[in-house]
């Protein structure tokens, strides 16, 4: 799941249409699936191999968007920002989150993922000089103070906390990412830049596709099929779905819907799986939105 660490300003200026009123539930919701159902794939895959058939397929598909809409070459000097988003904010995250994830249910794990604003922030004062207010380092603490609650939550233990910073580390790719690519979309469309990320995460991912397609010959059913449908309905169709929601509403205001994924993804996981969260991980997830929240107040 992308997430933009835009500031969040007041704009009343646009009204959602019949296109958002369609793109911007859809994302969410696609969005919010992707952490159960990456759980239900890992019943039947190992987390490689799992990032592997998914960008696998979502990569494939990536390749012939771009073919069909003649999408020109990278420039040269934009070679690097490209890949570094195909390694980064692809194979590295989804196998870090696939990892993570089969110890970490999926709507905690959502929660941890929806930090990647913070890092975003932080690094954006580390390299960019930006300033953090005395504010933003109260969101800051508030949030990682509620992912050691989830930790809590889970019976905290050498495997539970690894897990936890394999999560974190997934949101740190997603907000090194969005600093390194942020140039791109003034010169790229959105849909280009997703689509050459997916498909040149398919690529890196490609050595560990054969043993993902003997996985898959063994695998459950609603693994295997959990797996298709991360690659095109969170992968393809939702990167589009944001891709338009992004053109037609300023990236801040659009980046407030992006709050609603945790908890969404905490229902589905429920509803789909059975999870219930525990007492520590609800509360500990609310204060790591909340600090997220907090942190964009003043941005």
């Amino acid at each position: 799941m992308p997430t933009t660490s835009h500031p969040l300003p007041r704009d009343g200026g646009v009204r959602l249409d019949g296109v958002l009123l369609f793109t911007v539930p859809f994302t969410i919701l696609a969005w919010a699936s992707s952490f159960p159902a990456i759980r239900a794939g890992l019943a039947g895959f190992g987390p490689v191999e799992m990032a592997a058939l998914r960008f696998g397929l979502a990569g494939a598909a990536a390749g012939l968007f771009l073919l069909a809409r003649r999408s020109p070459l990278p420039a040269r000097s934009d070679l690097w920002r490209f890949g570094f988003g195909g390694v980064f904010f692809i194979a590295a995250y989804a196998v870090l989150l696939n990892i993570g994830q089969q110890v970490v249910p999926a709507g905690p794990a959502s929660f941890i993922i929806n930090t990647n604003p913070i890092m975003t922030a932080l690094l954006a004062m580390l390299l960019l000089g930006e300033r953090f207010s005395r504010l933003a380092w109260t969101g800051t603490a508030l949030s990682f103070a509620g992912i050691a609650l989830i930790a809590l939550g889970k019976g905290l233990n050498v495997e539970i906390g690894l897990s936890v910073l394999l999560i974190l580390g997934a949101a740190l790719c997603n907000a090194v990412t969005t600093v390194v690519q942020k140039p791109l979309f003034a010169r790229y469309e959105p849909l280009s830049v997703a689509a050459w990320n997916q498909a040149i995460g398919g690529l890196v991912l490609l050595p560990f596709l054969p043993g993902a397609i003997a996985q898959a010959a063994i695998a459950p059913a609603v693994s295997f099929w959990s797996v298709v449908y991360l690659a095109v309905v969170p992968s393809l169709i939702g990167y589009a779905t944001w891709a338009v929601t992004l053109s037609r509403l300023p990236a801040g205001r659009a980046a407030n819907f992006q709050y609603c994924v945790p908890p969404m993804a905490t229902l589905i996981g429920f509803l789909w799986l059975g999870e219930v969260p525990t007492p520590l991980a609800l509360i500990g997830g609310l204060m790591a939105l909340g600090g997220v929240v907090v942190v964009n107040l003043k941005r």
